[in-house]
């Protein structure tokens, strides 16, 4: 039997020798997800033996990791904004960057809070539900509905608002963008498909290959999804309310510009942990 620390210099060096680029992060959330550890339990337990049937199932996941499929996707869950998320096959992996989005919608949900006493959002394209069951956790008096045109995304997400307790305040309604959706709300969220259709195939197979493509798509300029909500917005919002999007790096001009023609003012952006355009917020065409 080997112990848990050869088992992970194991896992190391077979991903280093693989060219992964972070082959000791990889090793270490794989064999501590699979075995069930925190990451501190890796380092205290270095010495313990593992079992047969425990070496077998991360000799399993260091396999799937060789042949490209992400960590987080092998072991089926992701953390987000300090919650637990549930995957699937329809559902992107929620990244650190739209945490960024969750941070800075807050404050205006708060104020719309202390305005109205509570709160309503939509979150388009929600997939697993992270931006708006991260939103409902840290602002009670706020509800959701969430969007998405796939029957298992919307699955994934109820069931990821139930494990954080916030299954009460999030309803979903299958559809593109605003058609199933009646209403005014005081924040449209969105994190849509941005990427422009041509640059998929390039994509680290990561992503190519474990994606799904109509979350990635955002059509031959990568612009779709925000021309859809920007026609449809202000039907839907509140006075007030505010839009708030994650970008691509390099789109802010570009959707900024279709959101001002659309009647809409830019109020805040913000830059991703990289120092890339990733957050633009815009405010109601209509005052108060």
């Amino acid at each position: 039997m080997a112990t848990l620390q050869a088992i992970y210099r194991q896992a190391v060096d077979a991903f280093a020798a693989a060219g992964l680029d972070a082959p000791a992060d990889d090793a270490r959330h794989l064999v501590s997800g699979i075995l069930g550890l925190s990451l501190s339990g890796m380092m205290s337990e270095g010495a313990r033996e593992l079992e047969a049937d425990e070496e077998a199932a991360v000799a399993a996941a260091v396999k799937r990791r060789l042949a490209r499929e992400p960590v987080y996707r092998i072991l089926g869950a992701r953390e987000f904004y300090g919650l637990d998320f549930m995957l699937s096959d329809d559902t992107l992996e929620p990244r650190p960057d739209t945490e960024i989005l969750v941070e800075h919608c807050l404050p205006w949900l708060e104020r719309a809070v202390k305005r109205n006493g509570a709160a309503r959002i939509v979150d388009l394209g929600t997939g697993t539900g992270a931006i708006a069951v991260a939103l409902l956790k840290n602002c009670a008096e706020t509800t959701a509905l969430a969007t998405d045109i796939a029957d298992g995304a919307l699955e994934t997400a109820r069931a990821n608002a139930l494990i954080n307790g916030v299954a009460d305040r999030f309803v979903t309604r299958r559809g593109p963008w605003f058609s199933a959706v009646q209403g005014r709300f005081d924040m449209i969220v969105s994190n849509p498909p941005y990427i422009v259709s041509d640059v998929i195939a390039t994509l680290a197979p990561e992503v190519r290959e474990h994606d799904p493509a109509l979350a990635l798509d955002g059509g031959a300029d990568g612009l779709d999804a925000y021309r859809a909500i920007a026609a449809q917005a202000d039907a839907h919002l509140a006075e007030n309310g505010v839009i708030a999007l994650e970008i691509g790096f390099d789109q802010k001009d570009m959707v900024t510009a279709i959101f001002c023609k659309a009647g809409f003012t830019p109020v805040e952006s913000h830059r991703d942990l990289g120092g890339n355009d990733r957050v633009v917020i815009f405010a109601s065409a209509r005052k108060s």
